[in-house]
């Protein structure tokens, strides 16, 4: 499916199940994309920070996740999209932090119950793509080997850390690395 513009289901939305308080006049109180392509493991979030207002924006933004939500049906990013509209509306509206707390499943439940179009829930079931490794991780004393997306300086093994250097860190100890190659 392709990816739809995700302003009109923001106000939408917002009419709906939000009593339109995440707008002031008719501008949203915080920016909607669609992320770049690299969000991969997470269907979307919401953020706020002192970098995202230096930076020319409102100060929040939800972001959802390209790669994630363009092949499934367009449900998958309505529910999405209002999650993370109840995470901006609670901090945004009641001025709370909180994760997945009660305001959150009370507002979840009200959403649910209000239309049949799509279910929120706390954690999505969406299909996630399985990233390959790019590295293996080998240690030089037992050769386990384990699978890297990218390398880390210094990083030992563990088990041989314990068996042979009491726990702690030792250099005798530390990972080499080789490219995985596509077939692994």
């Amino acid at each position: 499916m392709s990816l739809v513009p995700l302003l009109p289901l923001f106000h939408r939305f917002n009419r709906e199940h939000f009593s339109g308080s995440l707008v002031k006049g008719s501008q949203p109180l915080l920016a909607v994309r669609w992320s770049d392509g690299r969000l991969r493991k997470t269907a979307g979030f919401y953020r706020r920070g002192p970098l995202l207002a230096a930076a020319g924006g409102q100060g929040c933004e939800i972001v959802l996740s390209r790669p994630l939500l363009e092949p499934l049906p367009q449900s998958a990013t309505e529910s999405t999209l209002c999650h993370e509209m109840i995470h901006a509306w609670i901090d945004l509206v009641l001025h709370v932090r909180e994760g997945h707390g009660p305001h959150f499943h009370a507002r979840m439940a009200a959403i649910n119950a209000a239309q049949s179009e799509f279910q929120l829930s706390v954690r999505h079931q969406f299909p996630v793509p399985i990233t390959p490794p790019r590295w293996w991780a080998v240690c030089p004393c037992c050769g386990r080997r384990s699978p890297y997306r990218r390398r880390m300086k210094k990083a030992a093994c563990r088990q041989c850390c314990d068996r042979h250097h009491g726990g702690s860190w030792h250099a005798s100890c530390v990972l080499v690395y080789e490219p995985a190659s596509p077939e692994d």
